[in-house]
C-alpha cells in the first residue's frame, strides 16, 4: 500500500470512529456522576406545643446524620420561600427528601412546597434530567397523595413497634433492594428491623382500588396494624426514581432499646446503611450543582446548630427555622 493509500485508510477509519462515538453515548457518559451530592431535605412544620418556643418548622439530626452516613451533605429547604425560590434550589440538588411528622398532606404549607419539588423532578425526569425522591412515614403518605390526587389514609397504627417486612413479589427486582445479601433479605422478613411510630397509612386495599397508584407505585412490602389492617410499608416508583417507607430506616438502631424495648441488632444498622448509601447513590446520577463553591457552602445545614431535644421530646437533637 502507498503512502498516500494508507494516510487515507487510516483518516477514514479515524473518522468512522469519531462518528460512531458521536452517534452512540460513551459508557463514561451513561455513567457519569456528582461526586458533592446534596440532599435536600424539606422542613416539617411544628405541631407539638413543646417544640413551638424554638422555632416554626424543624427537621430532626437523624434524618441529616442518615443521609450524611450515605456520603452526602445535606441542604434544609424552607416553606417561606418564592415558587422562583424553589425553582432555583431545585437545580442546584441531587434529590430531595420528604420526612415523617404530622400535618395535612393537601393544605399544609409543607404539602404545598413539596408538590412544587413534584412537579419539577417529573418533568426533569421525563427530560433525562435524573432526580431522585424519598419519602418516609408521612413523607410516603405524602408521595401517594401527590400520585393519586387525594388522600387514601386510614387508621393503620403501628406505634412503637419495630417488625418484620411482608416482602412481595416484586421485592426481588426492585432497584431498593437490589445488591442486598441473601442473610439480609431473610432478616427482612423475619426479624423486627424496621421501626415504626405512625398512627396513619395507606391500606392494601386503597392502593390496589386506586389505579394511578398501582400504576405508578410497586409495591414492595406490607405489614398488619393493630386493627388488623394490611398497610403499605414499601414502595418504589416504576418508571420514577420516586421512593418511600412508611418504616424509619434513619432511627438509630442503637437506640431502640428505649424506644422500642427491643434490643437492636447487626442487621438492622446494616439495614439502615444500605438503604443510606443506595439513596444517595440515585443522587450522585443528578448533576445538578450550586453556581459556585460560597452559595453551596452557606446553602447547607452546616450554618444551623441542632438543639438537644431528648428531654422534651421524641427526637434526640433538633434543627430548629
Amino acid at each position: 500500500m502507498s503512502n498516500t493509500g494508507f494516510s487515507t485508510f487510516v483518516w477514514l477509519f479515524f473518522a468512522c470512529c469519531f462518528c460512531y462515538s458521536i452517534a452512540r453515548p460513551t459508557k463514561l457518559n451513561q455513567e457519569a456522576s456528582n461526586d458533592r451530592p446534596v440532599i435536600g431535605i424539606l422542613t416539617q412544620m411544628i405541631s407539638d406545643k413543646a417544640m413551638k418556643p424554638f422555632g416554626k418548622t424543624y427537621i430532626p439530626s437523624s434524618y441529616v446524620k442518615y443521609i450524611e452516613s450515605g456520603g452526602s451533605r445535606v441542604m434544609p429547604i424552607r416553606l417561606t420561600l418564592t415558587t422562583a425560590d424553589y425553582e432555583s434550589i431545585f437545580r442546584k440538588i441531587n434529590g430531595l427528601v420528604f420526612i415523617g411528622g404530622a400535618v395535612d398532606l393537601e393544605k399544609s404549607d409543607y404539602a404545598r412546597v413539596a408538590k412544587i419539588f413534584y412537579r419539577l423532578a417529573l418533568t426533569a425526569n421525563d427530560n433525562g434530567d435524573f432526580f431522585p425522591i424519598w419519602g418516609t412515614c408521612m413523607g410516603m403518605q405524602l408521595l401517594t397523595v401527590l400520585v393519586a390526587g387525594k388522600s387514601l389514609l386510614e387508621e393503620t397504627t403501628a406505634e412503637n413497634v419495630a417488625l418484620p417486612l411482608n416482602l412481595t413479589s416484586e421485592a426481588d427486582s426492585s432497584k431498593m433492594f437490589e445488591g442486598f445479601p441473601q442473610k439480609l433479605m431473610q432478616a427482612l422478613t423475619e426479624e423486627p428491623l424496621t421501626g415504626n411510630f405512625h398512627h396513619y397509612g395507606l391500606s392494601v386495599k386503597n392502593f390496589q382500588d386506586n389505579e394511578p397508584l398501582h400504576r405508578f407505585f410497586s409495591l414492595l412490602s406490607t405489614n398488619v396494624a393493630e386493627n388488623q389492617v394490611h398497610f403499605v410499608s414499601t414502595i418504589e416508583g416504576r418508571k420514577y426514581p420516586f421512593y418511600g417507607v412508611q418504616w424509619h430506616p434513619e432511627v438509630n438502631p442503637f437506640q431502640w432499646e428505649r424506644k422500642l424495648n427491643f434490643p437492636h441488632s447487626a442487621h438492622a444498622v446494616q439495614l439502615s446503611s444500605l438503604l443510606a448509601q443506595f439513596f444517595v447513590n440515585e443522587g450522585r446520577r443528578s448533576l445538578h450543582q450550586f453556581d459556585n463553591p460560597e452559595e453551596e457552602a452557606s446553602s447547607l445545614i452546616y450554618n444551623d446548630t441542632p438543639v438537644y431535644a431528648g428531654n422534651f421530646t421524641r427526637y434526640e437533637q433538633i434543627y430548629f427555622f
